[in-house]
């Protein structure tokens, strides 16, 4: 059973593992890239859990922290915001847990945060990722060419939104 809860100072050990891990963070956040310390890890991870701006929740698999979601950038005069989503936890891949938490989260943004707009932007290589975004509604606009550099090797990152009009619960 997958659950959303608040981040917690209890978590912040996980993110140590899994940032320092090169194939858990490939296609994650640019910064995973450049930290390297555990004091980068811990500010970035205190910022992340007192940033207003976004809604940050860890997802729980049968209790097991296995990673975070959200939606970053809300603008609430857009009524939009960006959808973003990491499982650091590589025993939990590929379990269908990424498109049942985008479909929670893009519920959420819809009925609780009263978004009309969620996007977001994935590497072309994420093949996994681009299909569960595809089944929890989010459609292609987009391309941006050669935008990611991982391993050496220039990738295009896609840009995908879902509408409140076109979603389906």
């Amino acid at each position: 059973m997958i659950k959303l809860k608040p981040l917690t100072p209890e978590n912040l050990p996980s993110f140590y593992k899994w940032i320092k891990d090169e194939e858990a963070i490939i296609y994650s956040l640019s910064i995973f890239q450049a930290m390297k310390t555990d004091q980068q890890i811990e500010d970035w991870y205190a910022q992340a859990i007192s940033d207003k701006r976004n809604s940050n929740h860890g997802i729980f698999v049968d209790g097991v922290f296995v990673g975070y979601a959200g939606i970053s950038g809300i603008s609430t005069i857009n009524k939009s915001g960006e959808y973003f989503i990491f499982i650091g936890d590589k025993d939990h891949w590929g379990k269908g847990i990424g498109t049942q938490v985008t479909q929670m989260i893009v519920k959420m943004g819809f009925e609780e945060l009263g978004l009309n707009r969620i996007m977001l932007s994935v590497s072309v290589p994420n093949v996994g990722g681009v299909k569960a975004y595809e089944r929890a509604g989010f459609v292609l606009e987009g391309r941006y060419r050669e935008a990611a550099l991982r391993n050496g090797e220039y990738h295009d990152k896609l840009v995908m939104s879902v509408l409140k009009s076109e979603w389906k619960p």
